[in-house]
């Protein structure tokens, strides 16, 4: 054992031709590279595009056809494109409110598993018949392009004025497909590697059943222990509190994928648990795995676009378009269908989830799995997926408030959380709400005393045409009207059940029926 440390010890210091002047070079491109994503999310904003375009775009003019940067490893990028998906999925975790998806995490787990299912039998249907594939590659692709992106639809739901059983829904599935998906990947191709010996489908179902369950158990218990473990650690130093939490996280990750289950369901679930249990700052815990996962994003697709080839791209359209037409059209609907339709989900929501279930780096992360595992003859599926991911998005992502309001399901006001790095917030137990009062809300004509807040709930300012001003209790609401709300911790549910009753009901909410 010695040994082995000794030689390990050595090889991580042994010269490796990276010099001072590769570093500035490095620190360089790299720091330009963060400061133009940075400006890029403000594009993000106006176009409804997502950020990873850019950020694919930036990767893309770094490469061999850009600024000639040669990078051609399927290996590193699948290491690293994990590692990002980890952190990635654990900012997810740690931001979710479980009072906001606890409605809907029986309808995301059923997407994710009885979800991805049919739309890998559906896609892989369509391929095989309209495209020619062998039915071992097309269900490979299908499992490919199955699941939806956490960065996408975190960075573009969070923009949309949605229902929180809708918002909440495309959240959890976003979190929890993806482990599924990984596996049943890993499986497909895996079966078609030279010399594997086929196992029946009832058997990689129960594998996968038993792995998801077992990272399922790893991710709540590491979660739990670790949110006591950190509550009697903490200190007074707020940035290395979290540093501690996103750690405990990624460990559930480590231990999860170290006895063979799944690590990215238990590192979201960890973070889950992680996020919602009383722990002191907060804040800055939200902030600094916001920040974290904003860096995984920008790193992950600036990666998968330095990997991609643009010369490949062109003989890739034709088959990009019909695999995501299968996805979009048939696929996606069809599995929403299965799986939401025994809960009660109305058919406009159910139609909205359809078009919302967004692709993003997972699929083309996965695109390298088969490549790495040596399964012949799929290089070309990297291309395809890039291209796939790219079109659809451009397709999907700004339609989607529309697609909202043509199929009313569009909430009357959108409430967003302000990370507030604010000590006495933190001391006091208190929390800060941004409101936005939207166009159909009937907040609006509403005063300020008739909200009827739980005690120690206040109003604290509005900000109307540009200018702001601390309300009185006379003072009436208007359309597109931003409050800020200061409220207690304990009583931050019932402030936001209140405000939703009176955005629906107006000032008699409570009073009468809605």
């Amino acid at each position: 054992m010695t040994q082995a440390w000794s030689t390990l010890l050595a090889e991580a210091v042994a010269p490796t031709g990276f010099t001072v002047d590769d570093l500035s070079r490095v620190l360089l491109v790299g720091s330009v590279v963060l400061v133009v994503a940075v400006a890029a999310v403000r594009l993000s904003l106006r176009s409804g595009l997502p950020s990873l375009l850019v950020y694919l775009a930036i990767g893309l003019a770094l490469g061999e056809n850009g600024l000639g940067i040669r990078y051609d490893s399927e290996e590193l990028t699948q290491v690293l494109g994990y590692a990002a998906l980890v952190l990635i999925l654990v900012e997810g975790g740690i931001t979710t409110q479980w009072s906001g998806i606890r409605r809907s995490v029986a309808p995301a787990i059923a997407l994710s598993t009885v979800g991805v299912f049919v739309s890998v039998i559906v896609v892989a249907g369509v391929t095989r018949g309209v495209l020619g594939w062998s039915w071992e590659v097309s269900l490979l692709i299908g499992a490919v392009t199955a699941s939806t992106d956490a960065a996408a639809v975190f960075s573009v739901l969070r923009r949309v004025p949605l229902p929180r059983q809708i918002s909440g829904m495309l959240e959890a599935e976003s979190g929890f497909n993806d482990a599924p998906v990984v596996l049943l990947v890993t499986a497909l191709a895996a079966q078609l590697t030279p010399g594997a010996e086929p196992e029946p489908w009832w058997h990689l179902l129960l594998v996968a059943g038993l792995e998801l369950a077992g990272g399922a158990v790893v991710g709540l218990g590491v979660g739990w222990l670790g949110a006591r473990v950190m509550r009697l650690v903490a200190t007074t130093s707020s940035a290395l509190f979290a540093i501690g939490v996103l750690a405990v996280a990624v460990l559930a990750y480590a231990a999860a994928d170290s006895i063979h289950t799944s690590g990215f369901i238990a590192c979201y679930l960890a973070a889950l648990v992680l996020g919602n249990l009383p722990m002191p700052h907060r804040p800055a815990v939200t902030g600094f795995a916001t920040a974290i996962g904003w860096l995984a994003q920008i790193g992950l697709f600036v990666l998968l676009g330095l990997l991609a080839s643009p010369s490949g791209f062109a003989e890739q359209l034709v088959p990009a378009l019909v695999v995501g037409a299968a996805v979009l059209l048939l696929g996606r609907p069809l599995s929403v269908l299965v799986s939401v339709t025994p809960f009660g989900i109305p058919w406009r929501v159910q139609a909205f989830l359809s078009w919302a279930g967004l692709r993003g780096a997972v699929p083309v992360v996965l695109a390298t799995v088969p490549v790495t595992m040596g399964t012949p003859g799929v290089e070309w599926m990297f291309d395809l997926v890039f291209v796939l991911v790219v079109v659809f998005t451009i397709i999907q992502a700004p339609t989607l408030p529309w697609v909202a309001r043509r199929l009313g399901v569009g909430a009357l006001h959108h409430r967003v959380d302000l990370a507030v790095e604010a000590t006495p917030l933190t001391d006091l137990g208190a929390e800060m709400l941004e409101i936005d009062i939207g166009p159909a809300s009937r907040l609006a004509g509403v005063r300020v005393f008739e909200l009827r807040l739980p005690a120690g709930a206040n109003v604290a300012l509005v900000v109307r045409d540009d200018a702001s001003f601390v309300p009185k209790d006379g003072d009436v609401l208007r359309h597109d009207d931003q409050l800020l709300v200061i409220t207690p911790t304990a009583v931050r549910a019932r402030v936001e059940e209140r405000l939703h009753a009176v955005s629906r009901g107006g000032r008699l909410a409570g009073w009468a029926e809605d």
